[in-house]
């Protein structure tokens, strides 16, 4: 019996895909830059929330691409669910809810970062923080 995996196609699935660890460091390394990067921002006194129509053309502009990040995931849904019905292989099936999850998680981050950055910024004194809500409900 012989085994459907070869160990080149684990290898070369190991290759495309990035570790844990690398996907660990970047994190680590984007919030270690974003608390140095935060200190001048937050020693200014608060010019954005001074501006007369800057927060609301920020919460405007992510209001509009949550809500075309969803209305996105609701066609993506849709056109792979269809062509799930005309697909015969499935392994193409199996792509295809690959690609749905995909676009879920994707749907999910992008619902959670403007709620996130909120709560965030207030706590760490961000100007933006203060003036700016970007929950998209």
């Amino acid at each position: 019996m012989s085994d459907s995996h070869s160990p080149t196609d684990a290898r070369s699935t190991d290759q495309r895909r990035p570790s844990r660890s690398i996907l660990r460091h970047v994190a680590i390394g984007s919030v270690l830059f974003t608390i140095a990067a935060v200190q001048p921002v937050a020693a200014q006194d608060s010019v954005v929330c001074s501006a007369e129509k800057l927060p609301g053309m920020v919460e405007g502009f992510f209001q509009i691409t949550t809500t075309l990040g969803f209305i996105g995931l609701a066609v993506i849904w849709q056109a792979d669910s269809l062509a799930e019905i005309f697909t015969a292989s499935p392994e193409q099936k199996k792509r295809l809810k690959v690609h749905k999850r995909a676009a879920l998680k994707s749907a999910l981050i992008l619902a959670v970062l403007g709620p996130l950055y909120t709560v965030v910024a207030s706590i760490m004194g961000l100007p933006l923080g203060d003036c700016v809500n970007l929950t998209p409900w």
